[in-house]
């Protein structure tokens, strides 16, 4: 008996782990875009998946507490995107400042550097933005420090307070050190000093 086209791509989806994200162009050797589409809305309306943005999907993972599903955060997705498009990508201004905690607000518009294509991808109320740039810009290795240069880039010389440059410098401590030395040369100088700082705590320990 001959597969369906909807059968077909929910194989394909629930052989990946809980909480993995699909485009529909990972289904393109099934069949034409737009049969592709009507399958994944199907599925989508059988509750199969979840249409996270337009050609966006996933099929989430279940909370064992709540019983509710667990759908991608914004950083997953953006991710995501950079994977299929083998595109680097930085998060910038307020999202960093929120991923290091050093501010609660959570931003509706999430902005990423990217040496890959310039886009917006909707997400409910919210939106990824990726914006263009050069090489140089995406050279930070460091999980840790490449947020910190953009959170600081955010918050502006002359304005991190004492509190916020001792909660920096502990989270910078933790960095592995040879990214955070090769960071900390492609930060402006008044950040470099605060990176430097975090370097003399790791090696006093």
């Amino acid at each position: 008996m001959k597969e369906s086209l909807e059968y077909k791509v929910l194989r394909k989806i629930k052989k990946a782990r809980g909480g993995a994200l699909f485009f529909s162009d990972d289904f393109v050797s099934f069949g034409s875009s737009k049969a592709i589409l009507k399958a994944l809305q199907r599925l989508v309306e059988k509750e199969e998946i979840v249409r996270i943005s337009r050609g966006i999907y996933c099929r989430p993972k279940i909370s064992k507490l709540l019983n509710e599903p667990i759908l991608p955060t914004v950083d997953d997705i953006a991710k995501a995107i950079a994977k299929r498009d083998r595109a680097r990508i930085l998060p910038t201004g307020a999202y960093a400042l929120n991923a290091i905690g050093l501010s609660t607000q959570v931003p509706m518009n999430v902005v990423y550097l990217t040496n890959g294509s310039a886009r917006k991808i909707t997400i409910g109320k919210r939106r990824i933005l990726f914006k263009k740039t050069a090489p140089k810009n995406l050279e930070a290795q460091g999980e840790i420090s490449r947020l910190v240069i953009q959170a600081l880039k955010e918050l502006g010389q002359g304005n991190v307070t004492p509190g916020e440059k001792v909660k920096v410098v502990e989270l910078l401590s933790k960095e592995t050190p040879d990214r955070l030395e090769n960071d900390i040369r492609l930060a402006p100088e008044w950040i470099r000093k605060i990176m430097r700082l975090a370097l003399q705590k790791s090696s006093t320990e």
